[in-house]
């Protein structure tokens, strides 16, 4: 890495942290699109009406994943077993809950073709939206760099070599976010 001042050292520093933000978020994000494989992620939005409050499932039962389709839910309290019910089906997902008065089973049917093109679609989205937060990243630094130059805070040596050095960051994030895109696509595709 190229010299640069103190002043240009923290503002990548905080570029840095918040493009990594950026592609945590949108890991998250893809996380939750189902894919036909089973995963606790899949229930990461899901909450559940508890004693007056919405909780997150995970807050109030585990989730596991026994089987390559299948998704068990074991609360914690029994009582909220409908409630967790009531919450998955009305959720946008599409899964029909089975439970046994125990434990609830979620099976995770196989996508058809046409919704796994959209759910590649989906993906394209996401990760477009991520990558437009990471350049927006990259021209608030860059603003701020201008303004250091401009005001005299900042030389113009010390002002290009940060702009380049967020540049770089920028390009490996994108680069990141590209990678969660085709990895996430791939999963959505394969049968």
């Amino acid at each position: 890495m190229s010299t640069v001042s103190e002043q240009s050292q923290e503002i990548l520093e905080e570029v840095g942290i918040k493009m990594e933000l950026s592609l945590e978020a949108m890991a998250q994000e893809m996380a939750s699109i189902r894919t036909g494989r089973a995963t606790p992620a899949l229930l990461d939005k899901i909450r559940v009406e508890y004693f007056g409050s919405r909780l997150p499932l995970n807050q109030v039962a585990t989730v596991s994943a026994p089987e390559p389709r299948l998704l068990l839910i074991s609360p914690w309290d029994k009582s909220a077993l409908t409630e967790i019910d009531r919450a998955i089906s009305s959720s946008d997902l599409g899964l029909v809950p089975q439970g046994d008065g125990e434990v609830i089973r979620l099976p995770i049917p196989q996508l058809t073709e046409e919704r796994r093109l959209e759910m590649a679609r989906l993906v394209g989205k996401k990760a477009e939206e991520g990558k437009v937060a990471i350049r927006n990243i990259r021209r608030e630094a860059n603003d701020h760099l201008k303004k250091l130059e401009k005001s005299g805070d900042l030389s113009e040596d010390d002002s290009h070599r940060a702009i380049d050095e967020v540049q770089k960051l920028t390009d490996e994030s994108v680069e990141k976010a590209e990678g969660l895109r085709k990895a996430k696509e791939a999963e959505l595709l394969e049968i």
